[in-house]
């Protein structure tokens, strides 16, 4: 490793067995429960083979970080970008190759990962800086302002298993920027909270990024991605395709794998096991006339399909699905219960196919390239499947309200709103 370099990544694999029983014995108790079912199973007789295949998130990935660069990881919905992160935070081990970190890691991963449950948010913070290697007065003189930014302070000594997720992920996120690692590890903090929240957490990861401390950052916002990273790795089916400055990696994500006709189709191995009984079969832009098409007219209504498969019966189901521009700022988000009459009608749906179908009314979208992403989930309950980046497509300003100006109008949308204007009378 060069005396500039951070992070060394060499021919880093991992491989799981899907079908198989759970094999992990991280605990005592992990270890006997699984000899207990294997002594189980002799006395029965043995039990049936069991089949399984072996997957790989990750294969044969290598790559360097010099010291103080923020480089962000960018990948669709399993490219195995938390896998990696999770391997070189030492949360799990890599099958084949290895990873060398220069420095003490902080580390965002999961909210609350890294706390104890049973201590208090004051205990955890101590806790986090022990295991970083700093000493009591170092983490005591950062107290106070982690503690301000994270929002808790009347909840600071009650314990963290009492806190509600986004208090778990203030604090957590506090603490992995605040008690500043050599490097700092994030895995898509920006996915949880608060609109002000998450701008607060934007600026304190500009200031880590812009103070010389090494940043690994995975997200789905190409925005935080374009302001927080100069350089980027897009990740696909666990392999690197490319490392460039993160503009060009974010323009060739975009515009890789999202259909370019108009409409997508899942294929088997892009579904999670753990969707069912929701099942993505397709998402489509109609236009006016009824065609699928890829670029559709601003002054036109814009029709969106989406069909699913339901395997079994769900109760409390809604499918919809978020619209963002191409640099992933969010434009707005619908659901097919949104209203009332349908979301009473619709509670429970028996098994068998469905296609959710709205309409986004003429005169709304700007022109530009915009990106769709879906969502099936039960309020609260579980989220059955998603996707942030399901297809893109072209809107085409032509006749839309102030074309007629030659200048360029910003924003994601372009209303046609009801003006009127009224003589006062002469001055």
């Amino acid at each position: 490793m060069e005396k500039d370099t951070s992070i060394i990544v060499n021919g880093i694999g991992k491989r799981y067995k899907i079908g198989a029983f759970q094999e992990r014995q991280d605990t005592l108790r992990d270890l006997i429960v699984n000899q207990a079912s294997k002594v189980g199973n002799w006395f029965k007789g043995g039990a049936p083979a069991r089949r399984y295949e072996n997957i790989w998130a990750l294969r044969d990935v290598s790559f360097e970080v010099k010291q103080g660069q923020a480089l962000g990881i960018i990948g669709r919905n399993g490219a195995g970008k938390s896998t990696l992160l999770k391997i070189l935070s030492r949360v799990t081990d890599p099958t084949e190759g290895y990873g060398e970190l220069r420095g003490r890691v902080g580390s965002l991963l999961e909210v609350g990962t890294g706390f104890h449950p049973e201590l208090t948010g004051r205990e955890n913070i101590f806790l986090n800086g022990a295991i970083l290697g700093m000493q009591k007065k170092e983490i005591a003189a950062r107290f106070d302002e982690i503690v301000a930014f994270s929002e808790v302070d009347k909840f600071i000594d009650t314990p963290v298993k009492r806190y509600s997720s986004g208090m778990y992920l203030r604090l957590a996120f506090a603490v992995a920027a605040h008690l500043e690692p050599e490097i700092l590890v994030v895995d898509e903090v920006l996915a949880v909270g608060d609109a002000d929240f998450q701008r607060k957490c934007l600026g304190k990861m500009g200031d880590v990024a812009n103070s010389g401390r090494t940043v690994l950052f995975v997200s789905h916002n190409m925005s935080a991605i374009l302001r927080l990273t100069q350089e980027s790795i897009v990740l696909d089916k666990g392999k690197v395709l490319m490392r460039a400055p993160s503009a060009e990696a974010v323009d060739f994500y975009l515009n890789r794998g999202l259909s370019k006709m108009g409409e997508r189709f899942w294929e088997e191995d892009e579904i999670p096991a753990n969707s069912s009984p929701f099942k993505p079969l397709a998402i489509r832009i109609v236009d006016k006339s009824g065609q699928v098409s890829d670029s559709v007219r601003s002054v036109d209504p814009i029709t969106i399909e989406i069909e699913y498969e339901l395997s079994e019966d769900i109760t409390g189901l809604r499918v919809g699905y978020y619209l963002f521009t191409t640099r992933g700022e969010a434009v707005f988000t619908s659901f097919d219960t949104d209203s009332e009459e349908l979301f009473r009608e619709y509670a429970y749906r028996p098994q068998g196919r469905y296609t959710s179908r709205c309409v986004i009314p003429a005169f709304t979208l700007n022109e530009g390239r915009f990106v769709l992403g879906i969502n099936a989930s039960s309020y609260r309950i579980k989220r059955y499947f998603q996707d942030d980046q399901a297809l893109s497509f072209s809107v085409d300003a032509s006749g839309a309200p102030g074309t007629h100006w030659p200048e360029p109008r910003p924003g994601a949308v372009r209303p046609r709103l009801d003006w009127t204007i009224e003589e006062r009378g002469k001055a």
